[in-house]
């Protein structure tokens, strides 16, 4: 693939016209060579309207999230359908994929987005406070309780509450949890006073809930009902065509803040940014991106490459067949699709092959969801 240097514009739209024009779109048949020229790059950009620029690099309504990659517009297109709504949303995936930002979208698209928006973490309190941040305690009701508290809920009473890391609540909170998201009534540690809240509840966690509900870790019916509306935000390593207007995006609000003028990204910085496995994913991009303009001295960034090959080379798995590799992609998809093989958004649509084929796939992979499901036959599809 042909990589042209990313000039770093100070109107970000040009910028993202450029990077998507230039070809970083990793997994895309490679495009034939263009010019290499940051005055190419910008004439190119000059001739083009504004409307066909934003179109390539910002999604309408959702300014404060970066990227245009078919995975992350599913992902705004459902929340787009339960903003409107005061459904409950559980949020889905890897630490560092921006769930938070999903929260927040919810919000702002939402009839409430003049309200507040509280967020909580629930894995980042201690257990024996956790309790106290969620529904308030009274004067004297616990050693240390010297004034009242009011809670998240009723701080966030008419607005929206954001729980990261729901799946860190342990057991004996859970049922007064459920109580509050169905009843809108709790009481305060050392009241027996019900309080009365109007709150739409946006959940996120990393962890595999309904694994945690069949090894009795988690509460059944806590899990159904924050499961109304689910929300799987993909890992970094399914949006590449993110990672260079990422790049951009931090490169940018990092030199502002740092007083540099880092102007240019060149080409094989990016496509080794792009090759990352990011583990940690957009945080962990982010992360780096910021140590790297921390290095730069001039107006090209010269980011630390030789730590991402450590990591690379330290995270790498051990040599397995191309059957195996096979088998676990096509498994991770589906998972990801929650075993949807059909469909826009299925797991077919996703991996660019057949439904036959994918179903086909599957058999000779030996690859169902359990034992007993049934993988309809190649000829029934035909």
């Amino acid at each position: 693939m042909a990589w042209g240097n990313a000039v770093l514009s100070e109107n970000r739209n040009d910028v993202e016209a450029c990077l998507t024009e230039r070809g970083y779109e990793v997994g895309i048949s490679a495009r034939g060579t263009a010019e290499s020229t940051s005055s190419a790059l910008f004439s190119t950009v000059a001739s083009r309207d504004r409307q066909a620029m934003s179109s390539k690099g910002v999604i309408d309504g959702f300014e404060d999230i970066v990227g245009a990659s078919r995975a992350l517009r599913e992902v705004l297109d459902l929340v787009r359908i339960v903003a409107p709504t005061n459904s409950t949303a559980l949020i889905e995936g890897e630490t560092g994929t921006g769930k938070e930002l999903i929260a927040r979208a919810i919000h702002e698209h939402s009839s409430r987005r003049d309200r507040s928006f509280v967020r909580l973490n629930c894995a980042a309190i201690p257990l024996g406070l956790l309790e106290s941040e969620l529904f308030g305690h009274e004067r004297g009701a616990f050693t240390g309780a010297v004034a009242r508290k009011v809670g998240r809920f009723e701080t966030a009473d008419r607005g929206t509450l954001f729980l990261d890391e729901i799946g860190d609540i342990p057991l004996e909170l859970q049922a007064k949890l459920l109580r509050v998201l169905q009843e809108g009534e709790f009481e305060r540690l050392g009241s027996t006073q019900t309080q009365r809240v109007d709150v739409r509840l946006v959940a996120a966690t990393n962890r595999d809930l309904a694994d945690m509900v069949s090894k009795k870790q988690f509460r059944s019916d806590l899990y159904y009902r924050l499961n109304v509306f689910p929300i799987a935000v993909p890992p970094l390593r399914d949006r590449l065509q993110d990672i260079p207007l990422l790049v951009e995006h931090f490169v940018k609000t990092f030199s502002e803040q740092m007083g540099k003028q880092i102007r240019e990204v060149p080409a094989e910085v990016m496509e080794a940014l792009v090759s990352h496995s990011w583990p940690g994913n957009i945080r962990e991009l982010q992360n780096f991106v910021e140590r790297s303009v921390i290095l730069s001295p001039g107006n090209v960034l010269r980011p630390p490459l030789v730590n991402l090959k450590k990591a690379a080379e330290t995270g790498s798995p051990e040599a397995i067949t191309l059957e195996e590799a096979e088998r676990n992609h096509i498994r991770k998809i589906l998972e990801h699709t929650r075993w949807v093989v059909a469909g826009p958004s299925g797991a077919a649509a996703r991996l660019g092959i057949k439904r036959s084929k994918l179903y086909f796939r599957m058999q000779k992979l030996g690859i169902s969801r359990t034992q007993r499901d049934h993988l309809p036959a190649v000829a029934e599809l035909k």
